[in-house]
């Protein structure tokens, strides 16, 4: 029995973002940006009606049902934009960006995109590494385009995927 418990995993459902989500994603968003995206941000985002958006949370907690991550974007004029996207820092590397971004592209398709773009910054290694699996390609780069809470700018790689 304490063998099972040490080998425990969480367990995640992904869906659609509602407005009382969006406090938990706004300060998931601070804890993972240097400039974090408010409540009212998000909800006001999310009252257009082309921009969609998807949590994780998890199924199997004790006491709460813990936000792993979200991600957000929009459809407009056939092509779909990652707006932003995080993963609690807890829960990386466990499939959760995967996930979210396949429900993301799934959602883009049926608006009828027929392409997604996205910009990253060119140093985030794990991300720029989980966009080029899921078929993302550079198409751009933004030199000096991030100013980190260091005060240093950092290169952008604009991505882009055709949904086709």
């Amino acid at each position: 029995m304490f063998d099972d418990y040490l080998t425990w995993k969480p367990f995640f459902e992904v869906v659609p973002i509602e407005d009382v989500d969006c406090h938990e994603i706004s300060e998931l968003h601070g804890l993972r940006f240097p400039r974090q995206w408010s409540e009212a941000e998000f909800q006001d985002l999310l009252s257009q009606k082309n921009v969609f958006g998807f949590i994780a949370r998890q199924t199997n907690a004790f006491f709460s049902k813990p936000l792993g991550g979200f991600v957000l974007s929009r459809e407009a004029g056939g092509e779909a934009e990652i707006l932003t996207v995080a993963v609690a820092e807890k829960f990386g590397r466990q499939g959760l960006g995967w996930r979210l971004m396949q429900a993301a592209v799934r959602e883009a398709i049926a608006r009828g995109a027929d392409g997604m773009f996205l910009e990253v910054e060119a140093e985030n290694k794990p991300a720029v590494g989980l966009y080029g699996k899921l078929g993302f390609a550079k198409v751009a780069e933004r030199p000096a385009y991030y100013l980190g809470a260091d005060g240093r700018r950092t290169a952008a790689l604009v991505m882009s995927r055709d949904l086709r």
